[in-house]
């Protein structure tokens, strides 16, 4: 599982030959997850505050051409 960020509070990483949609895994210091489609940034899996994934969506906005780039590269 490539990790391709890491902010304050949590990492951004994929996985290799996982499921559909295409997406990404936010993992927070404390153990919590969330999967968020690529596509349309919608949270899949995982309860969280905008508050809370404001950096990673941010983040995942401006690198969104890269995170489908690495999704295909992990998933072909």
């Amino acid at each position: 599982m490539p990790t391709l960020a890491r902010l304050a509070d949590c990492t951004i990483a994929m996985y290799a030959a996982d499921h559909l949609p295409p997406h990404f895994h936010v993992r927070y210091k404390d153990g919590r997850e969330a999967l968020v489609e690529i596509a349309s940034l919608a949270v899949l899996r995982g309860q969280f505050t905008e508050r809370e994934l404001a950096a990673a969506m941010t983040w995942a906005m401006t690198h969104r051409s890269a995170l489908r780039i690495k999704w295909k590269e992990l998933n072909p």
